[in-house]
């Protein structure tokens, strides 16, 4: 790690991947503000219609997203830090890509059994528990993404201002 203080060379990302990234703060954020808050609201054809093609296109965005971060951009991380931490670093930046796609996907899966079984079942409960089991681990990733980001911010060591447009190191 970088001495405090010592600002390290920044790597940074690209302008197509920081779109990416904060594209999906804002729509992840979106999704979350206008969630369906209780399954039969579901009856409404056109909010059923909508959520099935907001969720369809999350995922086309999603597997965009992976596609390009995966292909085409490193981690900023500095060289010299520990196993762990790298580890730790994929595990909660993997583990964000699948619940955000679980979300997603048990949506879609919802949207369907309702549509072709209605609210109840042992199908839709399951996709429902899946769904809700896969926004409360995105909640948990994202904190954990989020107080990572900080500390790196705190340390100086370049993580920080790769990605984030204000409050540079």
């Amino acid at each position: 790690m970088q001495q405090s203080g010592t600002p390290a060379p920044v790597a940074r990302y690209s302008v197509l991947g920081k779109l990416f990234h904060w594209g999906f703060v804002a729509i992840f954020a979106y999704g979350i503000y206008k969630q369906v808050d209780n399954i039969s609201q579901l009856a409404d054809g056109a909010l059923l219609r909508f959520e099935v093609i907001f969720a369809a296109l999350f995922l086309i965005l999603l597997g965009a997203r992976f596609f390009y971060m995966t292909r085409t951009q490193s981690s900023a991380l500095p060289e010299n830090t520990h196993t762990l931490q790298k580890l730790g670093a994929k595990v909660v930046h993997y583990g964000m890509y699948v619940s955000m796609g679980l979300i997603a996907a048990s949506g879609l899966i919802i949207g369907a059994l309702y549509t072709l079984f209605g609210p109840e079942g042992v199908l839709i409960s399951l996709a429902v528990f899946i769904h809700e089991t896969s926004v409360t681990a995105s909640y948990w990733l994202i904190g954990l993404h989020i107080a990572a980001a900080l500390c790196h911010r705190f340390l100086r060591d370049g993580v920080w201002s790769a990605m984030v447009p204000i409050w540079r190191e």
